[in-house]
This record gives C-alpha cells, sequence and structure tokens, in this order.
C-alpha cells in the first residue's frame, strides 16, 4: 500500500466512527451504515441510483421534476427485469402524482428483491453479500465479518454468518424536490386542479409510494408546500415518533434552518435532516451565501444543533396539541449532513468528528463512477478528461441562478449551433422551467426558443448602441435547457432518444479526479483505503470555498452589487476561524493550511478602496 495511503487509513482508523455514546438520543446514528450518501445530481443521473447501489446499503436520491421521464425509465427498467408495466397517460388526473408513485414503487419492489437474493449468497470470495461487507466503513458490523473471515470454528462461522446476513440493510431510496419549481399553470397558461402545481403534486407522489425513505427540500421555502405537506399523513410521526416519509431540509446556514424548521413545526412537521450545502462549491445550481464559509456554519451548528432542537419541539407539540394528536417529551430525530466539494478521507473525518456531522454527501466525483451514476459513455469520458476552465460558474440556468457547467457538454455544443444558424433557443418539449409571463399570453421558459426570439425582436427594434445589443444578445442567448437536456444522459443510454443532447452540471471539484472510477475504489478512496484523486494536492475544501468566494466577490465589486461590505466582513472572519480552527485540529498539517490560507487572505479585494475614487488618497491615522 502507497505510503500516503497507510498514514490516511491509519488516521481514519484511530478517528473512526462511531462512538454514538455521547450524542443525545435524537442524533442517534446507526453504527453498522455508511457514513456517506449520494445526493440528487441534475435529473437523470442519479434517476436508477438505487437500482445499482442500495443492495449494498449506499442512500442515493432520484429527482422528482420530472415525472414523464420517470414514467419513461420505469417502462424501460420494467422491460429489462421483466417486471409488469401500465402507462399512465400524460392527461391522466392526478397523471404526475401517479406517475412518481409508480417510479418510486418499482424502485422500492427492485431493491427488496435484491436484498432477499443478497443475503441468501454464500460468504464465498467475490460474492455480493461479502462486497456489501468490504465496502463498509470501519465499524463494529465490519468488524463482526472480519472476525468470521478469520473464524476457524464451523458452527461459530455459520452462528457469525447467520448474524451478519440479519444486519443487512438497504441503502435508502431518497427523492428531491426543488421547492420553487411549483408550477400552478399548464403550458398554456391554464390553471391546475387545486393541489396539482409541480411541487405539491410531487410530494403527494413521494408520500402514496412504498419507500421508507427521505424527501429533501431544496432551493429555499416554499409556504404553500409546506402547508400541504401538513394534510399528508404520511409526513407525520406515529405514536412512537416514528417517521416513514422523513423530511430533510437543504440549508445554506444555520439561520435558514431556524426559519424554515420553526415554519413547518408550527404545521406539526418534523424536520429529520438538515442538510448543509456549500453555496459556490456544490453542481447544478449555486446559492451563494453573503460571503458565510462552511467552516464558522457548521461551527454553528456544532454549538447549538440541541438547542435548536429542543426549541423546535415545543412548537411541534402545540401544533401536535392543537390538532389532538400526541406530544413527545423529547425532541425527535434529527440528523445533520454536509455536501459540498469534499474530496479527500480526512475531510470526510473532520466532518464527522469534530463537527459532529452525521454522514456527508458526495455527487460529482461519483459521475465518473459507472456503477452508480446514469451517464452515456461518451458524456463520461468527456467529463473525465475535462480541465478546470471546461467546468463553469454559469449563466446557463433559465431561472437566473448561476450554475455550474460543463460546457463542452452536447446541449452546450447545441446551443450554439442553434445561434449560430439563426434559431436561438430550445425547442422546449417539456417546460418545467416555464415561469416567465413577460409577454402575458403564455408562461415561457428563458432557455426557449419562442422566448428567445421573442426578446431578440424587441432588442433589434430597440434604440441599444451596437455594445449594448451585443452584450444583451449574449443575455438573452445565454440560457441552456436543464429540463430536457438534463434527463439526455439516460435517455441517450437507455435507447430511449437517440437524438439527446446531455447537459451536465458538476461542481467544480469533479475536475480533480480526471478518470472513470471503479465503485469499490471510489468508496476505498471516501474511507482513505486507496487515493483516486488524481490531484490530491487540490485545495482543502475550506480553501476551496474561500477561493471561489473571493473571486465571487471580485465579480460583485466590478458589477458594483450591494451589500458587498457585509460579504467581504464575512470572508474574513471566516479566515479568522480557519486559522484558530487548524491551529489546533490540523496538527502537523497546520502550517501548510496557514500558509495557504493567509495566501488566499492576500487575495481578498477591499470593498472600501473599490468604492474611492482613484484620486484620492488616504490621509495617514497617528
Amino acid at each position: 500500500m502507497h505510503p500516503i495511503v497507510t498514514e490516511t487509513w491509519s488516521i481514519f482508523l484511530a478517528r473512526a466512527r462511531p462512538d454514538v455514546s455521547k450524542l443525545p438520543a435524537m442524533f442517534a446514528v446507526d453504527a453498522g451504515k455508511h457514513s456517506f450518501t449520494i445526493p440528487v445530481m441534475g435529473i437523470a443521473f442519479t434517476v436508477d441510483s438505487p437500482l445499482k447501489l442500495a443492495r449494498y446499503g449506499i442512500s442515493s436520491t432520484v429527482s422528482l421534476v420530472d415525472d414523464l421521464f420517470l414514467e419513461q425509465m420505469r417502462k424501460h427498467h420494467c422491460a429489462e427485469c421483466g417486471d409488469d408495466y401500465v402507462a399512465i397517460k400524460k392527461n391522466a388526473p392526478n397523471g404526475r402524482a401517479l406517475r412518481i408513485t409508480a417510479y418510486l414503487d418499482f424502485l422500492d419492489r427492485q431493491v427488496a428483491k435484491q436484498m432477499r437474493l443478497i443475503r441468501a449468497l454464500p460468504f464465498d470470495e467475490g460474492s455480493d453479500i461479502c462486497r456489501y461487507f468490504e465496502l463498509l466503513p470501519p465499524s463494529p458490523l465490519r468488524s463482526e465479518y472480519e472476525s468470521m473471515l478469520a473464524c476457524d470454528d464451523a458452527s461459530e462461522k455459520k452462528r457469525v454468518q447467520e448474524s451478519l446476513r440479519s444486519q443487512i440493510k438497504a441503502g435508502a431510496i431518497n427523492a428531491n424536490i426543488m421547492t420553487k419549481l411549483d408550477r400552478d399553470r399548464d403550458r398554456k397558461g391554464v390553471p391546475l386542479p387545486l393541489g396539482d402545481s409541480d411541487a405539491l403534486a410531487a410530494a403527494r407522489g413521494f408520500a402514496k409510494s412504498t419507500v421508507d425513505g427521505s424527501l429533501i427540500l431544496s432551493a429555499g421555502m416554499n409556504p404553500r408546500l409546506f402547508a400541504y405537506m401538513a394534510s399528508l399523513e404520511e409526513f407525520l410521526p406515529s405514536e412512537t415518533g416514528y417517521i416513514k416519509k422523513r423530511l430533510v431540509l437543504k440549508v445554506s446556514d444555520f439561520r435558514s434552518a431556524d426559519v424554515q424548521s420553526k415554519v413547518l413545526a408550527k404545521k406539526g412537521v418534523w424536520v429529520s435532516e438538515y442538510r448543509i450545502e456549500s453555496g459556490l462549491n456544490c453542481g447544478g445550481h449555486a446559492f451563494a451565501t453573503a460571503g458565510l464559509l462552511m467552516g464558522p456554519i457548521l461551527q454553528e451548528f456544532k454549538d447549538n444543533r440541541a438547542a435548536l432542537a429542543e426549541k423546535i419541539i415545543v412548537i411541534f407539540n402545540k401544533a401536535r396539541a392543537k390538532a389532538e394528536l400526541p406530544t413527545f417529551e423529547t425532541p425527535l430525530t434529527t440528523h445533520l449532513t454536509f455536501q459540498g466539494g469534499l474530496g479527500t478521507a480526512s475531510e470526510q473525518s473532520l466532518l464527522l468528528d469534530y463537527y459532529n456531522v452525521d454522514s456527508t454527501a458526495w455527487g460529482s466525483p461519483f459521475l465518473l463512477v459507472p456503477e452508480a451514476s446514469n451517464l452515456d459513455e461518451k458524456t463520461r469520458s468527456d467529463l473525465a478528461g475535462c480541465r478546470d476552465e471546461d467546468i463553469q460558474l454559469s449563466p446557463s440556468s433559465p431561472l437566473g441562478v448561476p450554475f455550474w457547467n460543463f460546457m463542452n457538454s452536447g446541449s452546450e455544443n447545441a446551443r450554439r449551433k442553434r445561434i449560430a444558424s439563426g434559431k436561438p433557443g430550445s425547442p422546449c418539449p417539456k417546460g418545467h422551467v416555464a415561469l416567465k409571463w413577460d409577454f402575458q399570453d403564455i408562461p415561457l421558459c428563458r432557455a426557449s426558443r419562442t422566448y428567445q426570439s421573442r426578446e431578440l425582436k424587441i432588442l433589434d427594434e430597440s434604440e441599444a448602441t451596437t455594445e449594448e445589443r451585443a452584450s444583451k444578445r449574449l443575455s438573452i442567448t445565454n440560457p441552456s435547457c436543464i429540463c430536457h437536456d438534463l434527463s439526455g444522459c439516460a435517455t441517450l443510454g437507455a435507447g430511449i432518444d437517440t437524438k439527446a443532447t446531455p447537459a451536465i452540471c458538476p461542481g467544480p471539484n469533479v475536475v480533480n479526479f480526471k478518470k472513470v472510477i471503479s465503485l469499490d475504489e471510489m468508496i476505498g478512496h471516501i474511507y482513505g483505503r486507496c487515493i483516486a484523486m488524481h490531484r490530491p494536492e487540490r485545495s482543502h475544501v475550506f480553501l476551496r470555498e474561500l477561493e471561489l468566494y473571493i473571486e465571487e466577490l471580485g465579480k460583485q465589486i466590478a458589477a458594483e452589487a450591494p451589500r458587498l461590505l457585509k460579504y467581504e466582513t464575512n470572508l474574513r472572519a471566516g479566515i479568522t476561524y480557519y486559522r484558530e480552527m487548524a491551529a489546533a485540529e490540523f496538527a502537523g498539517e497546520a502550517a501548510d493550511f496557514i500558509a495557504k490560507l493567509d495566501a488566499l487572505e492576500a487575495t481578498v479585494p477591499s470593498v472600501e478602496a473599490a468604492a474611492r475614487p482613484a484620486d484620492v488618497v488616504p490621509v495617514p491615522v497617528g
């Protein structure tokens, strides 16, 4: 074993979880589980990941944005595995919810079948049952498996094998809703029936499915959705406090968790997990904070997590009592997770052990793992060879939110070809982001051909200068399709749509891996058993996020964006925090970390200096 790998694995073992005895019961974690999950990635990249990973105890997340795409995938997989398929028509009443339920039920049935098969396998070398345990992190369950392998007593070995079989658990089938994608009108602008808006129908489809998992809400608060979820009994706890359909909030900071969980608690809905997501160092849409960095945010959760749960249970119990439902003496289970550019086992351990995070989510690196994610062969190969400049925080999203985009994807190439041919804009076959009412008659997507052609016509008839017209034309044609094209990697690979031009939205961390990776190698990398990263010298996850925020501050200063002084203040406060934390926690690595931190601090632009006229020289004080 390589010396670096040996050292990393030794550190992981020394700091290995779980010693959950010190955590309050409400934060208890399962000692036999993996300490990472795979989050939602786009619309299609993880659409069938449960079929690939759940049998190894690995949880993954399915996007519920596109119900028609889920129907296509259900038909495809039913044909492959011989399951019965009955189509749900596009115009069927309650169709969106029914399609989502049908797809999740299909996944649940198939995973249950896989688990029955894996539990019945002999413990032969190379079998899936052995692979299940060999993929686990250091834990009592992993140790029990290793003791079984070393056991020479046949009867004792058989007894331990039966014990191991009984402890095999499937990874969870989780789902994701972008709360702001909540159309309440159809493509012609006609209001949908009550409760049939996109987000509400998706929540109902998940609730009525057979899966025992979590619904992850991202992109902020949706009061209409929050109120509706309280009407679905599947999201409410049993008398023992067990919740079959658990709710996860993606949050950017502690205040967001506080505010949203209070709103839900007042409606009798408990938040079972807070997923802290880096504002800039994640794939897909980037919801940047005002310079608040992950280290200080994680510290605030660490310091105030128990107090928050105690506060929320009081509000929750008041709502329960008002509804004449049983109340609870102590807070229900609340987990804390993190995602955002993680790249090494030592970073994984830091999150688990220092910040008491229950698990992490690793996204973009798994795009390079064929056994984990859904990506056509060409796109995966292109991504494996990508350079830093190929992954850009772009204006590509029609939602108007910065969007990490692989600029050499089939979707981007097709967008540029349409512009060159004089026909900019996507045909927009699905319209999940058709939210703009600029032209009043029908809602349109900013990436659609109809919207862009109308905007360009207005521009051509305006009195804008040549320079203004060129800039505006670019901003009009920049948005690209992120619903139909994001499913292209799956529909192309499955032969559903042979003309698909896939879009892909990885985070900047993906460039550090540089090759197609096996599942065993990727998980071994996370747990420190091997190194799968092409650039192990890349910036620490905290420093990389700081770099991104410094770049963003520079862009905003150039654009004269408001609230920048607060942004700079937060950045400098975060740098001070990292310097103190590293000195206390990073031991022999502290000097290198702090030196890189100092170098980054020197690049933080001064908002005050940028605002000062060039010919004004500050007068020295004292």
